[in-house]
């Protein structure tokens, strides 16, 4: 059975494919130039989990976000709230902020605005019945869940960091991860993060997911708004 794990890069969407019938082990390995694309490359996938957000909310922040950063504790900097549906249309950063600031009084950070066009690709193709295909996840929840529901100790930039990501990777996949070199146009960091939403999706595909919130609440656009695990 196929899964595939997706994390955005320069550009682009990393994916990273899977056959989880047993430990994960990885079929391929792309880069992917846009999300329309993306969804045609993993038609047959039975679960995809991608690092973007799905499902923007109005006029408050997702509670989505917020049960993350608590779940993850040291590493809760690495969550930030995804911008409200407005801000969508924002073109420039002073924009994003205008809007965001209209919409619920705060204005969208830097960190969100980097990923704006990318967040705005997935939703244009997003439909609530590709949704139950194509699920939102958060890397460090997915690490944390696999690293027996514990925070982890490093920043995933650093090289302890890096290491101890491999490490939690080890028993989910019969492949040495750490031997595998990232494709032209990702980072290793990116190739850890598709890897173990990958190994999410493949929690989708057998029923075994949660989600952040437990009951997620739905945006304006009928998406669920949550973070898998």
């Amino acid at each position: 059975m196929d899964v595939a794990g997706v994390d955005g890069c320069k550009g682009s969407w990393l994916l990273v494919r899977a056959d989880a019938t047993d430990r994960l082990r990885v079929t391929d390995i792309s880069i992917i130039p846009t999300f329309r694309e993306l969804v045609d490359a993993t038609a047959d996938c039975a679960a995809v989990a991608i690092d973007i957000p799905i499902g923007l909310a109005a006029h408050e922040p997702r509670a989505a976000d917020g049960e993350a950063r608590k779940a993850i504790g040291p590493r809760r900097n690495s969550v930030f709230p995804a911008p409200m549906r407005a801000v969508l249309a924002a073109r420039t950063y002073e924009d994003a902020c205008a809007f965001s600031l209209e919409a619920y009084g705060k204005k969208l950070s830097q960190q969100a605005f980097a990923i704006l066009p990318k967040i705005r690709e997935a939703d244009e193709a997003m439909t609530p019945a590709l949704q139950e295909r194509i699920r939102e996840v958060h890397p460090e929840v997915c690490f944390w869940a696999l690293n027996d529901y514990r925070a982890l100790d490093y920043a995933k930039l650093k090289a302890d960091g890096a290491a101890e990501r491999a490490d939690i990777l080890k028993p989910a996949y019969a492949d040495a991860i750490s031997s595998v070199n990232p494709p032209r146009g990702a980072k290793r960091d990116d190739l850890y993060d598709a890897c173990v939403a990958a190994w999410t999706a493949g929690r989708v595909a057998y029923g075994a997911e949660q989600t952040l919130p437990a009951g997620p609440p739905l945006d304006e656009r009928g998406l669920r708004m949550e973070i898998v695990y």
